[in-house]
């Protein structure tokens, strides 16, 4: 019996073709799943054509993995100050939407963006101004960017979700916008959910300051490191500062009904880090609802 409320998955590899991540997806038992479009490392990839298209919009008819969510490189930089690579952002990330359009996938989750020292204000404009120039150039807006949490490293706006809420006002959150919470990032940035009084805490504010219905997918992803540390690094589910509870609370609230759950683990060839994590989710999952 499955008692997660949200639908499982896991990031997996578009190697050997776009399609082949659908079918590791089911393979280790994903509801769910979250991909790269594009090599994540390249900024002007060639174009998708039909044979990378068809098989993968197809792939969904007899495999029971959805929504499909796919995540943006991590070279854009929205809030950037310099010129050159603030337009070079806003081209990746319309190039990444037209792939999502392409491929029917109806979320691409994209890092708010680092000011590098312009402060945050200035990097927020950037970002709120880059949003609204995609968002305006998006011909049917079937495609909702979701604005990631971050830990609040360095630079990186979205530590906050004041800031989260400020940048889906600034570009008019309408419904081309929404948002990402990543739970290791939330919990680095100083967000407590370890415990029941914890959790209810962080969601509530979470749902005054941004409004649950902009929340539409949750990265479930453990921390290496301690609360409030800043610091973006994943571990295994229950391997973590994090721990195994706060994740059955994140499984089972109602709230979060039918929402995609995507692990980030690291992961071998044979995905057996994802069947265990996945694994260890709905065990925390049936420890809540036992303890209910």
């Amino acid at each position: 019996m499955n008692l997660s409320m949200l639908r499982l998955g896991a990031h997996e590899s578009v190697a050997g073709g776009l399609h082949l991540a659908l079918e590791r997806a089911e393979s280790v038992g994903c509801e769910s799943l979250q991909i790269w479009t594009k090599n994540s490392r390249q900024w002007e990839p060639p174009p998708l054509d039909e044979s990378a298209i068809h098989p993968f919009r197809a792939a969904p008819e007899h495999l029971q993995v959805h929504p499909i969510v796919a995540h943006a490189s991590y070279l854009i930089n929205v809030a950037s100050p310099d010129d050159t690579l603030y337009r070079r952002s806003i081209r990746a990330l319309s190039d990444e939407v037209t792939r999502c359009e392409q491929l029917d996938i109806p979320y691409l989750v994209l890092h708010p963006g680092a000011h590098t020292g312009s402060g945050t204000e200035a990097g927020s404009a950037r970002a709120i101004a880059a949003l609204r120039e995609v968002l305006t150039a998006m011909p049917h807006k079937r495609v909702r960017i979701l604005l990631e949490t971050t830990a609040g490293q360095g630079t990186a706006l979205g530590g906050e979700f004041g800031g989260l809420a400020a940048l889906l006002l600034g570009a008019g959150d309408g419904d081309g916008l929404g948002i990402c919470l990543d739970a290791c990032h939330a919990f680095a940035a100083g967000y407590e959910f370890r415990n029941r009084s914890g959790y209810e805490e962080t969601m509530a504010a979470f749902a005054d300051t941004i409004g649950l219905s902009h929340l539409r997918v949750i990265h479930l992803n453990d921390s290496r490191h301690p609360l409030g540390s800043r610091k973006d690094r994943h571990e295994h589910i229950g391997k973590g500062e994090i721990g195994l509870e706060a994740f059955g609370y994140l499984l089972t609230d109602p709230r979060l009904d039918g929402l995609p759950g995507i692990l980030e683990t690291p992961k071998s060839e044979d995905l057996h880090e994802d069947r265990e994590n996945l694994a260890r989710l709905r065990e925390a999952a049936r420890l809540v609802q036992c303890a209910a």
